[in-house]
C-alpha cells in the first residue's frame, strides 16, 4: 500500500512539474527542453517501476492505467488446514491444498526427487503375489471369476476413483478400504494408471493354489484382500485399520503410532513388567482359547499374563481399558493369530517390547520383510505355554539381547512400516498389477465415484473423526520409494530356510 502511495505521488508530481513547464516556456526554451526531458525520465522511470512491481505481484499497473483491475493469483507456501470437515460439506476440497482434474498440485511446489534408497524389502513380495499372472496376464474373462468372491469392484480411470459394491462388508472394511484408495490418489495424483480390480474383505484367503496347478487349469481370479498364506493366491493389500477402525476406537495408523512412541517413553524398558501380556478377544480361534491355558494359576506360572477384551463392554465403558498407549508396560507382548491374521500385530511390535511372536498360518502385506531373532522371537503354536516360559526366562537372563530384539521389531514397524511406505506399497501394487491387463478398464453400470465428499460428508461420529484425520492434506513432495528386483529362485528359497532355521532354533 505504502508502494502504491508512492507511485501515485510521483504521478502527482510528475502532473505538477508539467504545468510549471509550460509557465517556464514562456520565458526560456532552452530551460523547457531541459524540464520536458526530465519529466519524460521521470513518467518513463515510473512507468518501468510499476511494471517491474507488477511483476513482482506487489502493485497492478493496470490500476494506474484506468484499466478494469484484475485480481492477481500470488503463489504462497501451502497451509495446512485442521483435519476436519468444515460444517458445509460441499467445499471440503478447498479445505484442503487444492488438487486440479489433471493430477496437478495448484499450491505446492512438488519435487521430482526420488528417495535415495529403495523400498523397503517386503515390496519384492509384491512379485510373487502377481507371479501367477505373468505369463496370462490379466483378462477381462479372469477378472470376472473373482466376481462371487469379491465385496466390491474398484476402478480408476483418468485419475478418478470409481466403487461398485456386491455384497455388505464387516463393520465398515469397505468404506475404510476405499477411503484409503482415495488418498492414495491424493498423495500421488495423476500418477496410478487406469485399472480395474476385485476385493474381498473378509479374513481368510480363498483363492486356492491347489485349485490352479498345471497346464490343464486357467489363470487364478485375481482377489485383493487383507491377508493370506502359504496355500493360498490371494493378493495382499494394506488394511482398512490404516485410517482407522472406528468401531474399536483405534486411530489412524499415523495417529497411533504416535501415541504408542509416547507410551514407550512412560516406563523404561528395565522397569517394565518382567512377563508376556496380551489382551484380547479370544472367542475367534482355538489358538487364542489356548493361550488363556497359559495364564498364571494357582497350579504353574507361565510367565505369562492373559487378559480378555470384551469389546461390548469396552464400547460401552467409552474404551477405556483398550488404549493402546497404555499397553506398552511389559518387556514381553505376544501377538498370536484371530480368525486369520490379526490387525492387532503392528501395534503390539510398536511397543519396544519383545513380541513374541506365535506361529502364524497367515501373513498381511509387511511380516514378510521380519526375520526371526532379529525382529521378533518365535513361538510354538503347539505347547505355547512352554515355549513361552522359555522365551521370558532367555530374555530375563539375557536383558541386553531381549531388549535388542524389541527395539529393532519396533524400529522397523516405525520406520518401514509408516504411512508412507504403505502408500508406496499400494502405489507400486496396483502400478505393477495394472501393467498384466489385457483389457481397458471401463465404469460398470451401477458403480459410483467416491471422493472426499461423497464419503466425508455421511460419515457421522469416530467414522467421520478417523476419516478427517487420515486425510491426505496435498500431494507428495517425493516420489515413491524404487521397486526393488523380485527375488531370484535361489534368493528366495535362501530366504525361506534362513526363517526356517532361525526358528528352529528357539521353539521348543
Amino acid at each position: 500500500m505504502a508502494q502504491r502511495k508512492s507511485t501515485k505521488r510521483n504521478n502527482s508530481d510528475t502532473q505538477t512539474n508539467t504545468h510549471s513547464n509550460h509557465a517556464s516556456i514562456k520565458t526560456s526554451s532552452d530551460q523547457g527542453k531541459r524540464i520536458v526531458k526530465a519529466t519524460l525520465l521521470l513518467v518513463f522511470s515510473t512507468i518501468i517501476s510499476a511494471g517491474l512491481l507488477s511483476f513482482l505481484g506487489c502493485l497492478d499497473y493496470t490500476s494506474l492505467a484506468g484499466l478494469k483491475q484484475v485480481p492477481t493469483t500470488i503463489i504462497k507456501p501451502p497451509i495446512i488446514t485442521p483435519h476436519r470437515f468444515p460444517h458445509q460439506c460441499g467445499v471440503v476440497q478447498n479445505q484442503t491444498q487444492s488438487v486440479s482434474e489433471n493430477g496437478t498440485n495448484n499450491n505446492k511446489f512438488r519435487s521430482s526427487h526420488s528417495r535415495s534408497s529403495t523400498c523397503p524389502s517386503y515390496f519384492r513380495w509384491i512379485h510373487e503375489d502377481l507371479r501367477p499372472w505373468r505369463e496370462t496376464g490379466v483378462t477381462r474373462g479372469i477378472l470376472e471369476k473373482a466376481r462371487r468372491k469379491a465385496h466390491f469392484r474398484v476402478i480408476i480411470i483418468d485419475g478418478r476413483v470409481y466403487a461398485k459394491k456386491y455384497r455388505r462388508a464387516i463393520e465398515t472394511r469397505d468404506t475404510f478400504t476405499l477411503w484409503g484408495i482415495v488418498q492414495l490418489l491424493r498423495w500421488y495424483p495423476g500418477r496410478l494408471p487406469d485399472l480395474e480390480l476385485l476385493f474381498d474383505a473378509d479374513d481368510r484367503p480363498t483363492v486356492r493354489s491347489r485349485d490352479y496347478r498345471g497346464q490343464q487349469h486357467s489363470a487364478p481370479p485375481p482377489v485383493f484382500r487383507y491377508c493370506s498364506n502359504d496355500a493360498s493366491l490371494d493378493i495382499v493389500f494394506p488394511d482398512w485399520s490404516f485410517w482407522g477402525w472406528a468401531e474399536l476406537n483405534i486411530r489412524p495408523w499415523a495417529k497411533s503410532l504416535v501415541a504408542i512412541e509416547e507410551g514407550n517413553k512412560m516406563t523404561r524398558w528395565e522397569n517394565r513388567v518382567a512377563y508376556a501380556y496380551w489382551r484380547g478377544n479370544p472367542k475367534v480361534s482355538q489358538t487364542r482359547r489356548d493361550l488363556l491355558r497359559c495364564n498364571v494359576s494357582d497350579q504353574e506360572d507361565w510367565n505369562t499374563r492373559v487378559y480378555i477384551n470384551d469389546w461390548a463392554t469396552e464400547s460401552k465403558e467409552g474404551f477405556k481399558n483398550s488404549n493402546l498407549e497404555n499397553q506398552c508396560t511389559h518387556r514381553y507382548k505376544i501377538y498370536v493369530e484371530g480368525w486369520a491374521w490379526s490387525v492387532s500385530e503392528k501395534y503390539i511390535m510398536a511397543c519396544d517390547s519383545m513380541t513374541l511372536y506365535v506361529r502364524p498360518k497367515y501373513y498381511d502385506f509387511f511380516v514378510r520383510g521380519m526375520m526371526p531373532l532379529q525382529h521378533y522371537w518365535p513361538i510354538r503354536d503347539r505347547g505355547k505355554c512352554r515355549s513361552l516360559k522359555h522365551a521370558v526366562h532367555w530374555g530375563n537372563t539375557h536383558l541386553d539381547q531381549a531388549r535388542k530384539i524389541g527395539e529393532e521389531g519396533s524400529r522397523y514397524i516405525r520406520e518401514e512400516v509408516n504411512m508412507e511406505y504403505v502408500y508406496d506399497y499400494m502405489f507400486h501394487l496396483m502400478n505393477e498389477y495394472a501393467k498384466l491387463l489385457k483389457f481397458k478398464p471401463e465404469i460398470p453400470l451401477g458403480a459410483k465415484e467416491i471422493t472426499l465428499d461423497s464419503m466425508g460428508c455421511p460419515a457421522k461420529g469416530r467414522w467421520r473423526d478417523f476419516m478427517a484425520e487420515s486425510m491426505v492434506m496435498s500431494p507428495s513432495e517425493m516420489s515413491p520409494c524404487e521397486m526393488p528386483l523380485p527375488y531370484s529362485p535361489l534368493e528366495l528359497r535362501e530366504v525361506l530356510e534362513r526363517k526356517a532355521n532361525l526358528t528352529r532354533q528357539v521353539e521348543i
